[in-house]
């Protein structure tokens, strides 16, 4: 999938000089978190988000520093502080620092750069122009959807499941295929073995869950805490199934 398939459109956007009101009446009335500025010709300038209302004089939150400690900070610094506190248009407040991808970026890329830059949405351009917009909530849709789709072929064989397993276990950085076996009846999968990671224990539930033909897992896995040997059996662990 990429960013086209996911995105947004159209966009609600805005322009630096909407008013900071206008601007958040935009936000509350569509329930979104942030609009891409565009200029006259359509080019996105900047990003303005909910974020840079909060430091706001009509709200008292704006930023305030002990007296000593303004000698400290750069007068640029201050200045900008309250521009944000004080401005009356978007493209005072806004950033311009525009993290954008194309309509053909992949969303594994799409997720990198707004985890790397730490943001919610990303404009989508192509050609110079705003095409749409990708943010969390367009990601986690697309996962809804996905979800919701109608599982593949199942495998019906218990021992057609446990291989199929095994073999998933083994295509893992992660996976312990020498400390861990699974058991497989009317598909009810049993993983029987021994972890050196708790976290292990969940990722293998996990791996089960997501094979075709499983109807349940059912966790019997040990974990031996490395350092100091300490045994620890699964929580609520039912008995295995009777050969």
């Amino acid at each position: 999938m990429n960013a086209a398939d996911v995105m947004t459109q159209p966009v609600i956007s805005v322009t630096p000089e909407t008013t900071i009101a206008e601007a958040a009446r935009l936000l509350l009335d569509n329930r979104i978190s942030g609009l891409p500025v565009v200029d006259p010709d359509g080019t996105v300038v900047g990003v303005v988000t909910e974020s840079d209302l909060l430091r706001r004089t009509e709200t008292g939150t704006q930023r305030r520093h002990a007296r000593w400690l303004e000698f400290l900070i750069a007068p640029g610094r201050l200045a900008q502080e309250y521009s944000n506190a004080n401005a009356r248009k978007v493209g005072e407040v806004m950033s311009a620092d525009v993290v954008a991808v194309a309509p053909r970026e992949s969303l594994a890329e799409v997720v990198r750069l707004m985890e790397r830059r730490r943001i919610k949405r990303v404009p989508v351009i192509e050609a110079g122009r705003l095409v749409g917009i990708v943010s969390r909530a367009n990601l986690v849709r697309a996962l809804l959807d996905d979800l919701s789709k109608p599982a593949g072929s199942e495998v019906t064989g218990d021992a057609e499941i446990r291989e199929h397993i095994l073999a998933e276990i083994v295509k893992q950085p992660w996976g312990p295929r020498a400390s861990v076996d699974v058991r497989v009846e009317a598909g009810i999968a049993e993983l029987h073995g021994t972890i050196t990671d708790e976290r292990e224990r969940t990722a293998l539930r996990v791996l089960a869950e997501n094979s075709p033909g499983v109807k349940e897992v059912r966790d019997h896995i040990v974990w031996i805490e490395p350092v100091s040997g300490l045994v620890i059996p699964a929580v609520g662990s039912e008995p295995p199934a009777k050969a």
